[in-house]
């Protein structure tokens, strides 16, 4: 992946396409190749004059990609790759900078839920196309932090003083970094599976059994996970009191 590339997960962010794209055309390597390629190209909708017309879609108040497929079950409605990326990637990209922290991991996410989504498809059965993004993207996210936290036990000395039980494990206390607006960095304090649930419930806005179906639990660990998520970031606002963009809005949320 090109670092010189970067994604700010703004609103404004579409990924650039070339018309008649369509992965479905290509062998997996390519078209895995032009689905990285598709979601870095940032394009600007100021310069949406820039891009040919028949490489813009505008939004319209009715049904469109993936809402189609889902309403109506006809695999033939289903949108081509270039136009699921355009329609999902924003999303996707602001789920997954939520729940990791920082820009590198995102893009990381971003890319490899696309290319899952891409093998899988086919096998989709119409539902709810934004929430198997969702469950596909936590998951990911949920698989990294625990690769990473085995990564880090495993290489400790074998003489190493283990954490104490009533002390955060690594899993808990992971983040990569530590970010300026202190909402992010509430967000960041919080254990993997409580930042998870908070960020599809008060950020995303997904009830709590759709919560517990993205991310294969019960609807109590729902709850609890919610709950804790909630008062862990009541604690971490109340002990960093500095007034950041969006603290309001989530601190109404935890309330």
């Amino acid at each position: 992946m090109d670092r010189g590339t970067r994604w700010h997960g703004n609103t404004d962010w579409r990924p650039r396409v070339a018309a008649g794209d369509d992965l479905s055309l290509l062998g997996r390597t390519d078209s895995e190749d032009l689905i990285i390629t598709t979601l870095l190209g940032p394009t600007s909708m100021s310069h949406a004059q820039d891009c040919p017309a028949d490489e813009w879609v505008e939004p319209s108040d009715g049904l469109q990609g993936t809402a189609v497929f889902d309403a109506t079950g006809d695999k033939s409605t289903m949108p081509s790759w270039d136009e699921l990326v355009r329609q999902h990637a924003d999303r996707v990209y602001r789920l997954a900078y939520r729940l990791s922290g920082n820009q590198h991991d995102a893009e990381d996410l971003t890319q490899e839920t696309f290319i899952r989504v891409f093998r899988s498809v086919q096998n989709y059965q119409p539902g709810t196309f934004e929430g198997w993004l969702h469950r596909i993207t936590t998951n990911l996210f949920l698989d990294m932090v625990r690769r990473r936290a085995r990564i880090r036990m495993e290489a400790l000395p074998e003489d190493y003083e283990r954490v104490p039980a009533d002390e955060p494990n690594p899993e808990e206390i992971y983040h990569d970094s530590r970010l300026g607006p202190d909402l992010q960095a509430a967000l960041d304090s919080l254990p993997p599976e409580f930042r998870a649930a908070v960020v599809l419930c008060d950020i995303e806005g997904l009830s709590y059994e759709e919560i517990g179906a993205t991310l294969g639990v019960k609807l109590g660990t729902v709850r609890s996970r919610i709950h804790r998520g909630r008062q862990a970031l009541r604690d971490y606002l109340a002990a960093h009191p500095e007034p950041g963009p969006g603290r309001n809005a989530l601190h109404a949320e935890s309330a």
